[in-house]
């Protein structure tokens, strides 16, 4: 050794909460290079333990040269079978173990959990969802950790797996990349002669229950929404999350608008060996990418492009394991100053794939540094600014209609809207474009879980005769249990073009999901004893887009005089992981999340 490695070098931020892994120092060199095998080379070198270079050797290490110089990433996929979202994965993951071994490092594949949030949607399956963000970042951390690995590629797919990624880079904060799976393919109705998606699935059995279309008609939606792999493809919770992440300088440019099945996919596999070994090069690790200023970026491309209010959610949960102090008032502070741009689905009419065509988020990005709106200062995994990423881009052509100009926005401010008053004082998030209008006031009707509202909808007792404010509870972090999106709720009304009423809830929303609807993490929850828990029906409930206000008309008298009465139900799981995740998990003002001691 060149240098004297004996001094241990502090790795994370001094208030970190995590495990201090005490590597080889950076910029230690051996033989006269740089030592990148900073972690592995803890069990590699040497002869303290053999037991697990003997493990190594069989698992497939092939030489003493490699065990002792070649630094050892971790490839870790969220692949699965059964969904389209994730399905293609573990081969992207392939593509890129053979980018690393061709670039003198060694990949070990590994794969996490992950849960459909489209096939769960509206049933028990959906409880099972948020809580998967945290096991896929258990997961990433433990088996990083756990092996030594010097770095990590992540891949993820589906709605919580890019901020499970995330929240595992930010606690074994080792150099680490994401590479987003990428978007699908659109399909098409030969039989309605129109796109469709898997939001219009559910929308047409909103149609169906209604009257508006038959049975066949819903058929032909179901068969031809989803052609092949790739996430949601719209401005869905995974294409937010993915943009937004690129924005903060966590993925190769254009990761997040590049489609699933196309062949740059493979290629940005390819070059994420290339990223990863400047990241152990230059000592690049998350933390030095998760900043406040990256977060600034991640919300204004949030507000910019339409995204879904779950970002609120994992951006305070991502924040929080970072260590930052990212509050919901902060997304307020953005949404005010920053406009809605881009025409993409639920709200406009273009998908992701669609945006690719015109540059994609490269493009994107150039258009709002140039604009001012995005900090293109920060680093990024590249070892380049993200400016400098996208200089090379192509600028967004005039003629195009999906990224609207600055001075013709379909918003002039965000329409993520934080709303507080006597019916959620700790807060909640809406979603309101303005295409519906800015402020509704209707009577209450008032459902204890989502399964009530769907029986009653089913029943035709939501009517278009006068405005109403549908409010569904006991589905929070705790009441749900894991907070269920309620996307069928949603879908429903617009299909069957109810645009009379509103949807409250202490649960949360779809990124699919779009009509004038307050996207719900009304806190403090139901199960909590909130005063959503008191609610009645008929009492007059009233959401202000433009004061950031939702209320209910009873005095704060009667309020008290309410919970006084009310008692605590009994949770609804008291055995098994989501029991954990109920005694665990903090409220959806603070991300959920699970280490809030």
């Amino acid at each position: 050794m060149d240098e004297d490695n004996s001094q241990p070098q502090q790795q994370e931020n001094e208030k970190s909460r995590f495990l201090e892994f005490r590597p080889i120092p950076y910029g230690t060199k051996r033989d006269g290079e740089l030592v990148l095998n900073r972690y592995s080379s803890l069990v590699t070198n040497g002869y303290e333990f053999p037991g697990a270079q003997a493990m190594l050797y069989a698992a497939g290490i092939k030489s003493q040269e490699d065990m002792r110089k070649k630094p050892q990433v971790g490839v870790a996929s969220v692949w699965w079978e059964g969904n389209p979202c994730n399905m293609h994965l573990l081969d992207l993951g392939k593509t890129v173990k053979e980018g690393l071994e061709k670039n003198g490092m060694i990949g070990w594949q590994f794969n996490t959990i992950g849960v459909s949030d489209a096939i769960t949607m509206s049933n028990q399956g959906m409880r099972f969802s948020l809580q998967s963000r945290d096991i896929i970042a258990d997961s990433i951390e433990t088996t990083t950790c756990a092996q030594h690995h010097d770095a990590n590629i992540s891949i993820p797919g589906c709605d919580k797996n890019m901020p499970g990624c995330i929240m595992a880079m930010a606690r074994h904060n080792r150099p680490s990349i994401m590479i987003y799976g990428g978007s699908i393919k659109g399909g098409y109705s030969e039989r309605l002669h129109q796109p469709v998606n898997i939001s219009s699935c559910f929308e047409a059995h909103g149609a169906l229950m209604y009257g508006k279309i038959s049975e066949a008609d819903l058929d032909d939606v179901v068969e031809h929404a989803c052609p092949g792999p790739g996430g949601c493809g719209g401005m869905y919770t995974a294409n937010t999350m993915a943009t937004a992440i690129e924005a903060m300088g966590l993925t190769l440019p254009g990761s997040s608008t590049t489609p699933a099945e196309s062949p740059a996919k493979m290629r940005e596999c390819l070059r994420a060996s290339e990223a990863i070994r400047i990241c152990l090069e230059r000592d690049i690790k998350p933390r030095d990418l998760i900043t406040r200023e990256s977060f600034e970026n991640a919300m204004v491309v949030t507000m910019i492009m339409g995204g879904s209010t779950n970002a609120v959610l994992h951006f305070l949960a991502m924040s929080h394991t970072a260590d930052l102090d990212l509050t919901i008032d902060d997304f307020q502070r953005v949404s005010d100053k920053i406009p809605y741009l881009a025409d993409l689905k639920p709200s406009g009419k273009y998908m992701v794939a669609d945006l690719a065509e015109i540059g994609g988020m490269p493009s994107v990005l150039k258009f709002l540094i140039h604009a001012n709106l995005v900090n293109g200062d920060i680093p990024t995994v590249t070892g380049k600014t993200l400016g400098e990423n996208c200089k090379s881009a192509p600028s967004l052509d005039p003629g195009q209609d999906i990224i609207r100009p600055l001075s013709n926005p379909i918003k002039s401010s965000g329409h993520i809207r934080i709303l507080k008053g006597n019916l959620a004082p700790g807060g909640a998030v809406a979603k309101i474009t303005g295409k519906e209008g800015k402020v509704f006031v209707g009577k209450a009707r008032v459902y204890n879980g989502e399964p009530a509202l769907i029986s009653s909808l089913e029943r035709g007792e939501v009517r278009p005769d006068e405005n109403t404010v549908l409010c569904v509870r006991y589905e929070g972090p705790k009441g749900g249990p894991g907070m269920p999106e309620q996307l069928k709720t949603s879908a429903v009304l617009m299909g069957a073009d109810l645009r009379n009423v509103a949807l409250i809830t202490d649960g949360r929303y779809s990124g699919a999901s779009h009509g004038f609807i307050v996207a719900g993490h009304i806190v403090p929850e139901a199960q909590v004893g909130g005063p959503i828990a008191v609610l009645k029906d008929g009492d007059i409930v009233t959401i202000n887009a433009e004061t950031n206000q939702i209320s209910m008309s009873v005095s704060d008298e009667e309020i008290a005089s309410r919970l006084k009465d009310w008692k605590t139900p009994r949770l609804k799981v008291t055995r098994g992981t989501l029991a954990k995740y109920v005694h665990l998990v903090g409220d959806a003002s603070h991300g959920a999340v699970l280490d809030m001691f």
